[in-house]
């Protein structure tokens, strides 16, 4: 790898536009572009019409990566926000693919227009218990496509390109963490408190006696099933945010082992 090779989100962002929106196009699942009829090349429809939006602030070290499938849509088809760490590593911050054709849940914004920061910040209760009822889990606006598969391998090759053998990513809800368990990551921090929260969701343990149906997400039951755990979660079961874990993955390799069992299902 040259000198002048990209070695991180920075230096990518200093690239020629044509030249940066083609690197942050290898992250897009191809299928996802099959899928929908978006050429590979272009990023555009079949009217020509550009697909893509990069989003870049002005200290240029992260990114945000908006693939609509059509131009007048409402919400991205795929949606990526990136980062460089302090020590130049690659992290995560969020991605989310949407199947457009599924209904909306406004979990993101209260009546008045006001973010909600996906219910980090405040929430728009009705709108969740319409989504969790739905089977989305906390955070989904729309249903997902299930292509999680594919986007690993394409970002993995987007960050060995980048000249890294690892990234980082820090899940926003229960069920994003035991999601990326099962592809392979590894716990930088956090995996006692989550072996410690199966636990508590166990025969005896406090979080289950907390599940006494006194909200819509915390109904008796919700501890059989990842989304029902993340639900209850967000909706301050724990007395806590849900914050401090953070993981991280091999290019190309398997890596750590289950916090919670393997046949716990969605």
């Amino acid at each position: 790898m040259s000198e002048t090779t990209p070695r991180s989100i920075a230096a990518l962002n200093h690239l020629p536009p044509d030249e940066r929106e083609r690197r942050y196009a290898e992250i897009i699942p191809p299928p996802l572009l099959e899928q929908f009829h978006i050429n590979p090349e272009t990023l555009t429809d079949a009217e020509g019409h550009k697909l893509i939006t990069l989003t870049v602030p002005p200290l240029g070290a992260s990114v945000e990566v908006a693939l609509r499938h059509a131009a007048d849509a409402p919400d991205p088809l795929f949606y990526g926000h990136f980062t460089d760490t302090l020590n130049g590593q690659i992290q995560v911050l969020l991605t989310a693919i949407n199947d457009p054709a599924g209904p909306r849940f406004d979990v993101d914004r209260l009546p008045d227009g006001t973010k909600t920061q996906f219910g980090t910040f405040k929430r728009n209760v009705p709108a969740e218990e319409a989504a969790m009822r739905a089977g989305l889990a906390p955070g989904q606006l729309r249903r997902g496509l299930r292509v999680l598969r594919d986007l690993i391998p394409t970002f993995e090759q987007f960050v060995s390109k980048l000249g890294h053998p690892m990234y980082f990513i820090e899940p926003l809800a229960y069920h994003n963490a035991v999601i990326f368990e099962r592809y392979g990551f590894a716990y930088q921090q956090g995996r006692r408190w989550m072996e410690s929260l199966n636990t508590r969701f166990s025969p005896g343990g406090d979080l289950l006696a907390r599940l006494d149906g006194s909200t819509a997400f915390r109904q008796p039951g919700a501890e059989n099933s990842i989304r029902g755990r993340s639900w209850a979660i967000h909706d301050g079961l724990l007395g806590e945010p849900y914050t401090g874990v953070h993981m991280y993955k091999h290019v190309g390799k398997h890596a750590g082992i289950a916090t919670v069992p393997s046949t716990l299902p969605y």
